[in-house]
């Protein structure tokens, strides 16, 4: 793990094209004190929040990222009051609505994971039809998550295999890691479904329920910067941690 602020990072980064983690994973964090800082009310935070994905998003691109999931709306954020979460609803609409054209252009494929049928019909609709409208792109993948949650997920995948192992077409024993894998929310993305990089903003140092069997061998970096003020420089920093990190998945490199 590796954490750093926004003072650390005054030098350019130099990144290494070469070794661009091909999945990056974000806990978007530090909305709501990002605009209480500012004196204005949590919502507007959020709505600054909307403008750093649409900045993250052409960065990622622009890096030759292949998948970015981004953590929108978790199961246990319906917790928080009514207004608020009304709000949060309606900005998947407005994202959508006003992105969607630049997405085209860019070749930016969204995907949406989650218990996308338990979202207002409003924000069912926005998020089914910039995924039918941005279908044939073949860049990057923009994957959001939204009403989601690892642990009703991984819930989610063994009640699937329960249930064909029970209808006689699947052998419990044969039940390996590549069998769960493939009943993940994730199982989509294919050889990206596992991030390489997953980044928190906002200071915070904990998972918060997100892709707790995809990110087994993730390496983590948290930054101190809140999601509204994370750019470029902020984004570059974290890969280029990323880029210093000797991964061995569990083995030794001679």
């Amino acid at each position: 793990m590796f954490s750093f602020g926004k003072k650390q990072q005054t030098t350019p980064v130099t990144l290494d094209s070469q070794r661009i983690p091909a999945h990056i994973a974000i806990i978007m964090d530090g909305n709501g004190r990002w605009a209480q800082k500012k004196h204005r009310p949590r919502v507007f935070g959020h709505r600054e929040g909307m403008e750093t994905v649409k900045r993250v998003t052409r960065h990622a691109s622009d890096l030759g990222v292949k998948v970015l999931t981004l953590y929108a709306f978790s199961t246990e954020n319906w917790k928080r009051p009514d207004d608020e979460v009304n709000y949060l609803m309606q900005l998947p609409v407005d994202f959508f609505d006003t992105f969607v054209p630049e997405l085209i252009e860019q070749n930016v494929r969204v995907n949406v994971m989650g218990y996308v049928d338990q979202l207002p019909a409003k924000t069912q609709k926005a998020v089914r039809n910039a995924m039918a409208e941005t279908a044939k792109n073949t860049g990057m993948v923009l994957n959001f998550a939204l009403n989601y949650g690892s642990r009703a997920e991984i819930v989610t995948a063994v009640q699937k295999l329960a249930q064909q192992a029970a209808a006689g077409e699947l052998d419990p024993t044969a039940i390996d890691e590549q069998q769960v894998a493939a009943a993940m929310m994730t199982a989509s993305l294919g050889e990206y479904a596992d991030p390489d990089l997953l980044i928190r903003t906002s200071g915070e140092e904990r998972i918060s329920n997100f892709l707790l069997w995809q990110i087994a061998y993730s390496e983590l970096v948290f930054t101190d910067a809140l999601w509204p003020d994370f750019d470029d420089q902020e984004l570059e920093a974290a890969i280029l941690a990323y880029q210093k990190r000797d991964r061995r998945f569990g083995g030794i490199k001679k």
